[in-house]
This record gives C-alpha cells, sequence and structure tokens, in this order.
C-alpha cells in the first residue's frame, strides 16, 4: 500500500503548504502585483485610477474584488507590447494568440518567467503521472502558440526526455510514437483522436503502444470522451489547463490519481470565479465565468482577467492545499443562443458519444431558416456502421438532445474521415448564418 510519504515523494515545497500558509504567500505576492503593475504598466494606472483604488488598498485577499478587471479588449487595445510591466530588452520570450477574430493577444515573458512556467509544467507532468526518465512525445503546435514550447520547457524541467513532434504529419507520429515508445503525450484531445484513427487505419492496436499517460488541454473535453480515448488507448488521460494572458498551460492540472478537476497552483496564480452578468464574486461550489490575477508573473502581469471559461472551484483533494477547478465544458463565448436557450458544444458531444454508432468527429453548423436559426449536428459514423444503424443513430441524437438540451436539431450522418482533421485546437462550430 502507498503511505502518505510515499505518495508525497517529489512533490514540491509549494505542494507541501499548509491552507494558512498558502493564503499568507498568495497575499504577500499579490500586493507586489498590483504595486508591479500598477507603477509600470500605464493601463492598470488608469484602470486603477477610475476605479479608485491603489495597490495598497489590498489589505487581504478579499479586497482583489475592488480592483478592476482585464479584458481580452485592454490587450488588444495595448496592441503590441503595451501591457508590458518591464522593458522590451528585458522580455526574453513573446508569444501571441491566432489573432482570427481581430488583433492577436501579445504576452511577453522575462527569463524569471520563462523559468517558472517551466516549474509549474513539470509540476503538472508530474501530477499526471510522469516522471523523470520518462519519454514524452509533444503533439502540441510550437511556435506564437504557447502549449509546445510550454510544455517541452516543463517536460525537460521534470527531467525527461522530448520529442518535440508539434503537429501535423499523422502518419509520421504514429510511427515515431511506435519507433521510439514515448511514456507520455501532451496534444489536444482532438488530435488524439486523429492519431488514434491513424493508428487504426495503419493496423496498429493504440492500446499496445508504450503510452500509459495523455495529458490533454487547450480545449474542452468531456467525461465521454476521456472514457472513449481510455478505451481505445489503454492510458490515463487527465486534463491540463492554460492559456496564455495567464502563462499558457500549467496554470492547473488534473491529478492522476484521483481524475476529479484541476488543482490549481495557486501560489502563481490567484483564481477567482464571478456571476458573468453582474460580475459578483460568487462562493465556493457555484458555477460561474473563471477569473485569474498572475501573483509573480514580471513581464506580463495580469489583474482579474476575464477567462470566459465557466467552471466552479471546489476544495482540494490528492493537494489538499490548492483548490480544484471542475473540469472546463464550455466558455461563455463559445455558447450558442439557439431559439432563446444556451447550447454549449460539449453538451452535444456527451450524448453521441454514448451513441455506438457515432464517432466523437463532429461539427455543429448553424444557419438560418425562415428567418430562424436552425443547428445541424454533422457527426461521422464509426468505421463499418451499415446506413440503417446510421439512420437509426441519428433518430437517437435527434431525440435524445431535445429531451437533454431542449432543442431541435438535424443531423446529418457523415463517412469516416469525411470531416477535417484538427491538428490543433478542433472547429467545432460552422456558422453559416445570415448576418
Amino acid at each position: 500500500m502507498t503511505t502518505d510519504i510515499d505518495r508525497k515523494a517529489g512533490w514540491d515545497e509549494a505542494e507541501r503548504l499548509s491552507q494558512e500558509e498558502l493564503r499568507a504567500l498568495q497575499l504577500k505576492r499579490l500586493q507586489w502585483t498590483l504595486r508591479h503593475a500598477y507603477e509600470n504598466v500605464p493601463a492598470y494606472r488608469r484602470k486603477f485610477d477610475e476605479a479608485g483604488v491603489r495597490p495598497e488598498d489590498c489589505r487581504s485577499l478579499d479586497d482583489l474584488a475592488r480592483f478592476p478587471f482585464t479584458t481580452k479588449k485592454d490587450l488588444r487595445d495595448n496592441y503590441p507590447f503595451g501591457m508590458f510591466a518591464v522593458p522590451r530588452d528585458e522580455v526574453s520570450r513573446i508569444h501571441a494568440s491566432s489573432g482570427t477574430t481581430g488583433k492577436p493577444t501579445v504576452v511577453g515573458y522575462t527569463k524569471s518567467d520563462v523559468d517558472m512556467w517551466a516549474d509549474v509544467v513539470a509540476r503538472s507532468i508530474r501530477a499526471a503521472g510522469g516522471r523523470p526518465g520518462d519519454l514524452v512525445h509533444i503533439a502540441y503546435g510550437y511556435g506564437l502558440f504557447t502549449g509546445g514550447l510550454g510544455a517541452h520547457y516543463g517536460a525537460e524541467k521534470l527531467g525527461c526526455t522530448v520529442v518535440p513532434a508539434s503537429g501535423g504529419m499523422t502518419a509520421r507520429q504514429v510511427q515515431l510514437i511506435n519507433d521510439f515508445q514515448p511514456r507520455v503525450i501532451m496534444v489536444t484531445p482532438s488530435y488524439l483522436l486523429t492519431l488514434l484513427d491513424e493508428f487504426e487505419r495503419q493496423g496498429i492496436d493504440p492500446r499496445g503502444t508504450s503510452l500509459r499517460v495523455g495529458i490533454f488541454g487547450a480545449e474542452p473535453w468531456t467525461e465521454e470522451m476521456r472514457r472513449e480515448i481510455e478505451e481505445r488507448m489503454n492510458i490515463d488521460a487527465v486534463d491540463i489547463y492554460g492559456l496564455s494572458e495567464v502563462i499558457g498551460p500549467g496554470v492547473a492540472q488534473e491529478c492522476v490519481e484521483t481524475k476529479d478537476g484541476l488543482h490549481m497552483w495557486e501560489d502563481h496564480f490567484y483564481p477567482e470565479v464571478i456571476d458573468p452578468i453582474d460580475e459578483d464574486v460568487m462562493l465556493e461550489g457555484e458555477r460561474g465565468e473563471l477569473v485569474f490575477t498572475s501573483l509573480t508573473k514580471e513581464a506580463f502581469p495580469i489583474i482579474r482577467y476575464r477567462t470566459r471559461d465557466l467552471t466552479r472551484l471546489l476544495p482540494g483533494t490528492a493537494r489538499p492545499g490548492f483548490r480544484r477547478m471542475e473540469k472546463v465544458t464550455g466558455r461563455s463565448d463559445d455558447m450558442i443562443i439557439l431559439r432563446g436557450l444556451n447550447v454549449f458544444p460539449t453538451q452535444i458531444e456527451e450524448i453521441l458519444l454514448r451513441i455506438d454508432a457515432l464517432s466523437p468527429h463532429f461539427q455543429l453548423v448553424l444557419s438560418t431558416k425562415d428567418r430562424m436559426d436552425h443547428m445541424t449536428v454533422r457527426v461521422e459514423a464509426r468505421p463499418d456502421t451499415a446506413a440503417e444503424l446510421c439512420r437509426a443513430a441519428a433518430d437517437q441524437l435527434i431525440a435524445r438532445v431535445k429531451d437533454s438540451v431542449g432543442v431541435s436539431v438535424a443531423v446529418d450522418v457523415t463517412d469516416p474521415d469525411t470531416l477535417e482533421r484538427s491538428l490543433g485546437k478542433m472547429r467545432r462550430i460552422v456558422d453559416e448564418r445570415v448576418k
């Protein structure tokens, strides 16, 4: 039997802090961050002054609620380097979002920030079940996206051997996994499904690979998706959370021994959950929008950043000192309002994965008919599924979405391998509505 001492072997100093010690550390670091942002970022100085607060007004963690929120618009309005709190020549690394819906958000890191980022990702990989000496296959994209390099530096910091595969060249990735025998893979869940399909296309049983730990992030995924992946690949599938505006991957991590939500590394990132409408801070256990404040970042401090991710805060379990966030299964900006009802892609995924004939590869196509919004679930059948089973599966999905979500949808069951495969984040929503 594993004793508590054995279980804690390898934990770093912060993972061993008591609640009281952690709260004291958070307050000290929060007060430094507020001063650092106010003194060095004109945008924060204006926001604080307009709200009538100054850094010295923060005497307890509860006082953070008096400070204004930061949104993606603030970052875009100060593009490219207006939110940096250190001179540009002290910035060691720059990452940025894709900018597909406007100006990209640009984030800077000092050398100390990069080191801290590597520390929290290393902590995350270990919590997920990775160990020093493991071979880690990284199929997150490299470049301005934070996933690849964030995972890479963290794996090296833990003492792992890294295969920087990035995204794409799916057949070659399968070959590398077969040849190199990695124990850990870090990848988006939607691209892991693409890799699974390629294993099976090549006649290789995914359950027979060397992989035993899958660390999945960058997009919401459901418990049904976890079961699908674990059953098809014989691995422990765990969630990692991050976003570039806060640091990248490594803000929070699901622990392999419990798989019950993500423990937030609160020594570096202070979480709140707010009502997305009235913006009040919600009590622990109440679901709302996740907000983060960085506590140790030098180049790019972030104060009360509205993530748009919907979750709730829960007490710690595998890491008792740190609170958990429930697995994110939706974003307020991914929410579809269909004839007055709120619909999230993960709700549809949860239902269709319970229907044997349907695969996890799907898109939600929005259109306008007779001046009304309509939604079609376009989903691939599983290989070798008979036509009559596909028709029955479509009818099942229509009925279950109506019963569970309350909306009427059409269903288009396509042949396998007909939907665009994801090399990164899956494009779940195709909006063809008349604007």
